[in-house]
């Protein structure tokens, strides 16, 4: 299967793909951090029809409801960022996921096929993280954990915590790649389009 993971600096969905046979690669403003298969550029000038799925992180700024009180202040980026993310979703690919945390995308956009927690996949923490998703089943839990610590608001200040915060955890990535990557796999299926 072929598969772009876009707006992925950490490489961490991408080698998830990769270690189970995929051709995977990201595509990110930023330089990689991981060595592997990456374009630096923005992921909208390449060409992504000949791949399968298409899995896309989009910078959650202007979009996140974090940040709500600053939203007064920054409408027209807000709506650069809904184009963006449109954008992505109409993207010529069979199959999508955008993943973003709990935002905007939900009132303006659509509301998300589902809803994840790291816990859910191995990590006893808590990030509610939005899955708008076309023609893609629902995760299902891999590894369900007690623990239930925000460490992403308990992130402390520095210049790598926006970095930090936006990484997706190694559990849900494997979980994509398992589950996603695996034609036989069948549950509740979303066929929406994004």
């Amino acid at each position: 299967m072929k598969v772009a993971v876009l707006c992925e600096f950490s490489g961490i969905v991408r080698d998830a793909f990769i270690a189970l046979g995929h051709d995977a690669i990201s595509c990110d403003l930023l330089p990689t951090d991981k060595e592997g298969p990456h374009i630096q550029g923005d992921c909208l000038e390449q060409d992504w029809s000949g791949y399968d799925l298409i899995i896309a992180h989009p910078p959650c700024t202007h979009l996140a409801v974090s940040g709500a009180r600053w939203f007064k202040d920054k409408r027209q980026e807000q709506i650069e960022a809904l184009q963006f993310v449109q954008k992505l979703m109409d993207l010529p690919v069979e199959k999508i996921c955008i993943e973003n945390p709990i935002s905007i995308i939900s009132s303006k956009i659509r509301k998300p096929d589902q809803i994840i927690q790291p816990w859910m996949f191995g990590h006893g923490e808590v990030k509610a993280t939005c899955l708008w998703l076309k023609n893609l089943d629902f995760l299902k839990a891999t590894n369900v954990v007690l623990g239930r610590y925000p460490m992403v608001h308990k992130c402390p200040p520095g210049p790598n915590r926006w970095k930090i915060r936006s990484m997706t955890y190694s559990g849900i990535a494997e979980a994509m790649a398992l589950q996603w990557g695996n034609t036989h796999f069948h549950s509740k299926t979303s066929t929406q389009t994004p």
